[in-house]
């Protein structure tokens, strides 16, 4: 292979890249990238960019040295807009057409947006450093702002905002924050630690349109006519693969890049959160968001593309993590489609949790807040062991 082209400059296509430099690459590698900043690390955005205990600076994955060590062509501020699969290039937003020998997609998510709301002063999504620095200078002692949606996102920035002073009301459309994806259990003790740190937690909150006048926002009508008052809004109502590009591609499209083991098609290849992919381990597809995730799937992917006579199936244990409060919640597994969610620990007053999760007759995940590294790592390795539930349930609670 002559050259290589990753679409996506974050934390996926750049492990990607190093992995292949790691492993004697030593074609071009074209890393493109639709921000003009150098790759950075996403997580800290909704935390420790907002409460300002980082510069934006600090984010940067790579200083330029190091960029300039692994001999990328980067192309950072030129989003792709096509893939001509059969002639093997992309169409970049300049006019370029890089042609590729194999192809990396890392694309990644954006946010979604409420209709209408996307050119009001004062309306917020949180994805991008540029989104983060705009809504940080917003979050002022008594200022009111507020969150759709309680998701990890939303969730994570009404912690922050709520301890800079800023009086936050947290809107989430179902019965309990998160309780689709963690379950009701897990939920009610979220919902206990918003309001029990001055946190507004409205639920079963419609939202019919976002409220203006002289040129910004000034709040929220919900479906039942209640208006909330709010000098700033924030959309955190979950986020759209990156996929659009790939339309008319040929390419298999469906919440993000199908893709099966190994490979979206002969020499394309889908790393992170814009990828849906086959996991033999839980014996089902899943795009997972989260910045570990991302980074493993490029080392794979990196393997698989140099070394394809022993290419190995992406087979992980998905972790993904949210700091609120000062409290880390931590998750190993599959929690999606649980057919069981089992408390095993709770004391809200100590923000203490474990929670196992059942789907069939296996083990099919764990999420804790307050819990030893111990407990954890013995958790995931049941996991990843496909352990039936009655045995790891007998096995930890005898510990």
């Amino acid at each position: 292979m002559n050259r290589i082209v990753i679409v996506g400059a974050s934390a996926g296509g750049l492990t990607t890249a190093e992995a292949l430099r790691r492993a004697g690459y030593g074609g071009v590698i074209t890393l493109v990238g639709e921000e003009p900043h150098l790759p950075y690390d996403r997580p800290p955005l909704s935390k420790q960019v907002l409460t300002g205990e980082w510069e934006p600076e600090r984010l940067v994955l790579r200083g330029k040295a190091e960029m300039d060590a692994l001999g990328l062509d980067l192309r950072l501020g030129v989003p792709a807009i096509g893939l001509d699969l059969s002639g093997r290039s992309v169409a970049l937003a300049d006019g370029a057409e890089v042609p590729y020998d194999a192809l990396v997609i890392a694309t990644g998510v954006r946010p979604r947006h409420l209709p209408g709301s996307e050119v009001v002063p004062g309306v917020h999504t949180l994805r991008t450093l540029d989104d983060a620095v705009s809504l940080k200078a917003r979050l002022l002692p008594g200022r009111r702002l507020v969150i759709v949606g309680a998701g990890f996102v939303g969730a994570e920035v009404a912690a922050v905002a709520s301890g800079l002073g800023v009086k936050v009301t947290l809107l989430e459309a179902g019965p309990l924050p998160l309780a689709q994806t963690i379950g009701e259990q897990a939920g009610h003790v979220l919902a206990e630690i918003h309001r029990g740190h001055g946190v507004e937690l409205r639920t079963h909150a419609a939202v019919a349109e976002i409220v203006s006048a002289g040129g910004a926002v000034t709040g929220v009508r919900l479906a039942d006519e209640t208006v909330l008052p709010a000098d700033d809004v924030l959309v955190a109502i979950g986020s759209v693969p990156n996929t659009a590009w790939l339309d008319g591609s040929g390419l298999t499209l469906g919440d993000g890049l199908v893709c099966d083991m190994f490979s979206a098609a002969p020499g394309v290849y889908g790393v992170g959160d814009v990828a849906r992919w086959h996991n033999p381990l839980f014996g089902t597809a899943m795009r997972v968001e989260h910045r570990t995730h991302a980074a493993e799937q490029g080392l794979a992917v990196a393997h698989n593309m140099l070394h394809p006579q022993t290419r190995r199936p992406f087979a992980p244990v998905p972790y993904f993590w949210s700091d609120q409060y000062g409290r880390k919640i931590q998750a190993y597994g599959h929690l999606r489609d649980h057919d069981e969610a089992l408390v095993l620990d709770s004391d809200v007053s100590q923000r203490r949790l474990l929670i196992a999760y059942r789907t069939g007759d296996r083990v099919a995940g764990v999420l804790a807040a307050g819990m030893s590294p111990k407990i954890l790592r013995t958790w995931r390795a049941l996991i990843a062991a496909r352990t039936p539930w009655a045995t790891a349930i007998a096995d930890t609670t005898a510990a």
